[in-house]
């Protein structure tokens, strides 16, 4: 009987990375991608390792263990991974390093788009200690844009990423038809990668991070002193010595000279430089070495940048005093900018607080109001929703919006904009009666007689806020609650949507400020939206006649270091078929989008108005986000994807406990959510009587008018305010999809089967 062949074997070299490998072949095992065998070489490392792969193979058949009598070095202990694998891609993974979700089903992916190239190149991400993650810098080689797959000189740029084995899957037939094979040494992913790529006759890329680069903060290979760094110029001869040969029988290996020589000379000049690397009575050996490569492999006339061309003939010359002594003239003057330039901040910013206390002294003007978001974002949320009712109801007042320049195309015309930190916003602040922010307003804010401070606060209140944060120190990290008291207590007013709200803010946030439960102003275009307006915005945003489009917009998660999807979105669309598609939204907090825009899967964490998202959309998807009692009051399905409900109640808390009371269906893990789509239940009538209890408690002014009602009694001194419309009589507008289609619109299969996707991160 045949045994069948894996499409990936994913090699593990491991050696004195116990604290690391857990982590690293869980995040191989929890691949939704299931077609692999991992195969773990024990490197005769002196820990734990070889237990720990153990306990991975007993536990799961596809891992298998490899076993070296001595320690050879990464190189070899990836060779015997070779020799031992049958899979159809060759995929190399560090011991410390990880695979992020779903990586191995978006090279799959891929790897069958392009063909089955003999090399496909992936992106990473560096991940340090401290929980930060920096995409690699030369991601833009990775772009899929043109023809794939391609050879490399249609693609030389991608020789400018870094040389190793862990960023590309390649095919096994392929590296054993050219005998390519790792070398013994440090740097041995060096002459493993340049004739990789070369003698490729097929490669594709894929932009799109697959691999999380440790970055140690003591004890990795290359990061510890050692003479063992003088292997680097063993390893460019390997290089150089394999253009030689091939340069006998294929002529096109002459073009890359120009092109390794620059690579090798900026490699050897990032080893000498690094203080981490070489021991100080090895320093000059390195540098009479590294004259003799230079001088040995060089091309004239290879193009170059002037700084760099300089750095390669210091390196050449072996002028070594002179090389320091340019480093230490270069590190001076940097270091007397940097004290320049704080020395010109810390004076910029005495002056504007000595402007604006000279300005709190000038009388106030009581036409003039000044608007604000979070973080000095564009025009919008419930701070635009009160600026538009203010230039409508309240036109003397002239009103002024406070953003970074960046956002100022966002602010309407006739509003003034303003540049956080200068001297206008400064006299703002100072001499405007009105103050309107969903956010503190700031430590140095001094609130004057006569100043009205109203604060709209984020939206209605799910997770915990305020002072119940001193129960969730994981949270709470540093919070000044004294300075949160200070400020809660200069409010005058706080806009609530509900009575659910102002209970909440009234013990979190106590202060003297008078409630204003009139409703969320920013929900009133979506009451007062119609479908002509819905048709535009999905026209817009390339929404197909009749598709079915999914918002999903989850929420920050505080316990993780690293946010990621909690959904693989292509599969989702995959499976549920051509009519739908998903519009993803990350959290502002996650400093990226939750998945590239392909297919139907579209990305639109960079749109400036979510209301205008929950428009377009025809249902919500969301976990524990405040959008969804927006999206309430609009009536349209809401889906909660509740994973890991105990550990996000443990660390952050919630107010409403949504398993009791939903605003829809619920779904645990990626499967089931398919299946409510797939069957129609999230349309269904069960999830819209859940929907209206969910409206009638948390929507009971949300009818269009919640913003007028704020300035009709906080600008014209009106004490009633205009009544509001009752939950029946309202008629927002209703989704695109299923006014075309009242039938449920899947027939997919709801899939069989457990799914087992976790993340170690």
């Amino acid at each position: 009987m045949d045994v069948p062949v894996p499409r990936f074997s994913v090699i593990v070299p491991a050696h004195q990375v116990q604290a690391y490998l857990h982590a690293c072949l869980e995040s191989v095992l929890a691949q939704s991608y299931p077609d692999f065998e991992v195969i773990v070489v024990d490197d005769c490392s002196p820990d734990a390792c070889g237990a720990i792969a153990d306990e991975f193979a007993a536990l799961d058949p596809r891992v298998r263990v490899v076993r070296l009598p001595r320690n050879e070095g990464l190189g070899p202990a990836r060779n015997a991974g070779m020799e031992r694998a049958v899979g159809d891609y060759l995929v190399f993974l560090d011991g410390d390093d990880t695979l992020t979700p779903h990586a191995l089903r978006a090279v799959a992916d891929r790897i069958k788009e392009t063909g089955d190239p003999d090399v496909l190149v992936y992106d990473y991400a560096r991940t340090y200690w401290t929980g930060k993650t920096v995409r690699n810098q030369a991601a833009a080689h990775l772009t899929e844009q043109g023809p794939a797959p391609f050879r490399l000189a249609d693609r030389p740029g991608l020789l400018k990423l870094l040389m190793v084995a862990w960023n590309k899957a390649v095919r096994r037939e392929f590296a054993e038809r050219e005998g390519l094979a790792f070398p013994p040494g440090y740097y041995e992913d060096t002459p493993w990668t340049y004739p990789v790529l070369i003698t490729a006759g097929t490669i594709a890329t894929l932009d799109r991070v697959c691999v999380h680069y440790r970055q140690r903060l003591r004890g990795s290979i290359l990061g510890t002193p050692s003479e063992r760094h003088l292997d680097v110029f063993t390893q460019y001869d390997r290089v150089f010595a394999f253009l030689e040969a091939r340069e006998a029988t294929h002529p096109d290996p002459a073009r890359w000279r120009p092109l390794l020589y620059r690579r090798m000379a900026d490699h050897l000049t990032t080893v000498y430089t690094r203080p981490d690397r070489l021991p100080r009575p090895l320093r000059a050996e390195f540098l009479r070495r590294a004259r003799v490569h230079c001088r040995r492999y060089r091309v004239p006339g290879a193009p170059a940048p002037l700084p760099v061309r300089l750095r390669h003939a210091l390196l050449r010359l072996g002028l070594r005093r002179t090389y320091a002594a340019l480093r230490l003239a270069s590190a001076l003057r940097r270091r007397t900018a940097r004290g320049a330039s704080a020395l010109l901040r810390a004076a910029r910013a005495g002056a504007l607080r000595l402007h604006y206390r000279v300005q709190c002294c000038l009388p106030l003007r009581a036409d003039r109001a000044v608007f604000a978001v979070e973080g000095n974002r564009g025009y919008g949320r419930d701070p635009g929703a009160l600026e538009e009712a203010f230039r409508r109801l309240a036109p003397h007042v002239r009103t002024a919006w406070a953003a970074d320049p960046a956002h100022h195309h966002t602010v309407p015309p006739g509003t003034r904009r303003l540049t956080p930190g200068t001297a206008a916003h400064g006299t703002a602040l100072a001499r405007s009666r009105y103050l309107v922010c969903d956010a503190p307003f700031g430590p140095g804010l001094v609130r004057r007689r006569g100043q009205v401070l109203v604060q709209t606060q984020a939206g209605t209140p799910l997770k915990h806020m305020g002072l119940d944060l001193q129960e969730r120190p994981g949270v709470a990290r540093g919070t000044d609650f004294t300075g949160l008291l200070r400020e809660a207590g200069s409010w005058d007013y706080v806009v609530s949507a509900n009575r659910h709200s102002t209970l909440t803010w009234e013990r979190v946030h106590p202060g003297g400020w008078t409630a204003l439960e009139h409703g969320q102003p920013r929900t009133d275009v979506l009451q007062r939206a119609t479908a002509a307006d819905v048709a535009r915005l999905r026209e817009t945003l390339g929404i197909p006649e009749g598709t079915v489009a999914i918002l999903y917009a989850p929420t920050h998660r505080d316990y993780r270091r690293t946010q990621r999807a909690a959904l693989d979105l292509e599969r989702v669309v995959r499976r549920l078929g051509p009519r739908f598609m998903v519009l993803a939204r990350a959290h502002p907090a996650h400093g990226g989008p939750l998945a590239a825009s392909a297919g139907r899967v579209l990305d639109v964490s960079g749109h400036p108005h979510v209301e205008s998202l929950c428009l377009a959309a025809d249902a919500l998807v969301t976990d524990y986000s405040s959008l969804m009692f927006d999206c309430a009051g609009l009536d349209r399905p809401i889906v909660l994807h509740a994973d890991e409900p105990e550990a996000y109640e443990a660390v952050r808390g919630t107010y409403v406990d949504l398993r009791s009371f939903p605003p829809g269906a619920i779904a645990r893990d990626e499967d089931e959510l398919i299946g409510v789509f797939a069957s129609g239940e999230w349309h269904g009538t069960r999830s819209a009587r859940l929907r209206a209890a969910f409206r009638e408690r948390f929507c009971p002014y949300d009818d269009g008018r919640a913003a007028e009602r704020v300035v009709r009694r906080v600008v014209l001194g009106e004490q009633d305010p205009p009544p509001v419309v009752p939950l029946a009589e309202r008629r927002p507008a209703p989704p695109a999809a299923l006014v075309r289609t009242p039938a449920p619109l899947a027939t997919v299969p709801q899939p069989v089967g457990p799914r087992t996707v976790t993340d170690s991160l």
